[in-house]
């Protein structure tokens, strides 16, 4: 893989890096189309990696679909589908991490200690390894993107950070591997965290700035579903992921709602 980077590098391609932990769907499918009209080579990785999942996480279960990933990839145009042993991204003895202080310890960072972590680690080491012009990440997974950006920017990494839309399903139901967990009644069930998105967004198109207000709106209408059990509703800014107490400029509202068992993450910039 360092191999072909340099090639590319040294014949002015440039490279366009989706990474993944699999189970592509229709989100991911986005970031590679995206990748691949504005490169001219286009990597995906898939590597589920262990860091990032603490102690009684999905570690073991989480989906994994690798030949019919590698079909979808072909079908996109994807040039080369990286997909490393764990035990070559981290061989025994491993011992260097990357903590983004501060933004890795807020929202979801205060239920999944160590995530952050273990993320940051794993993307430093495939820019290292793929070295990318640009990188494409979903705005799904908002925090991860900040955080990402920030590291990007304070180890000048020579990397430009894409975030692109949600791709959602018929209900509103952000595309996620995780969906695959949800029985018939927990996927009925999973549309309300973006009902409770939806008021909120309504409530501050009619005026409403006190985020107390938005939230505890977004919280009632999530309630109504009994599968479902809120970790955490927040508005913060887009930048430090602070809390805001009112909407004056583009904030991000994001949740975590577990429906049953399964844990969901959802946002919106108002």
């Amino acid at each position: 893989m360092q191999s072909i980077a340099r090639q590319s590098k040294q014949s002015r391609r440039s490279i366009g890096f989706v990474p993944t932990l699999g189970a592509l769907h229709k989100g991911h499918l986005s970031l590679i189309r995206c990748a691949r009209r504005e490169n001219n080579l286009v990597v995906v990785s898939i590597f589920v990696n262990p860091a990032q999942f603490s102690r009684g996480e999905d570690y073991l279960r989480y989906p994994r679909s690798f030949k019919t990933d590698i079909a979808l990839c072909k079908k996109e145009g994807v040039d080369i589908v990286f997909c490393p042993p764990a035990g070559q991204i981290y061989p025994k003895g491993y011992k260097t991490y990357i903590i983004v202080e501060q933004l890795s310890d807020l929202l979801c960072g205060r239920f999944r200690r160590g995530h952050f972590q273990g993320v940051a680690t794993i993307v430093a080491k495939l820019f290292n390894i793929i070295a990318p012009d640009a990188a494409y990440f979903g705005q799904k997974d908002a925090q991860q993107a900040v955080i990402i950006r920030r590291m990007a920017k304070d180890l000048n990494l020579p990397v430009k950070i894409r975030l692109l839309p949600i791709i959602r399903e018929a209900d509103g139901l952000a595309m996620s591997s995780r969906n695959a967990y949800l029985n018939k009644q927990e996927r009925k069930d999973a549309a309300c965290l973006y009902a409770g998105l939806k008021k909120a967004r309504a409530m501050v198109a009619k005026g409403i700035k006190d985020s107390a207000e938005i939230k505890r709106a977004c919280r009632r209408v999530i309630k109504e579903k009994k599968n479902a059990r809120i970790q955490y509703i927040e508005i913060v800014d887009l930048e430090e992921l602070k809390p805001v107490r009112k909407v004056r400029k583009r904030v991000l509202l994001a949740l975590a709602v577990c429906i049953g068992k399964t844990r969901l993450i959802d946002n919106l910039i108002l």
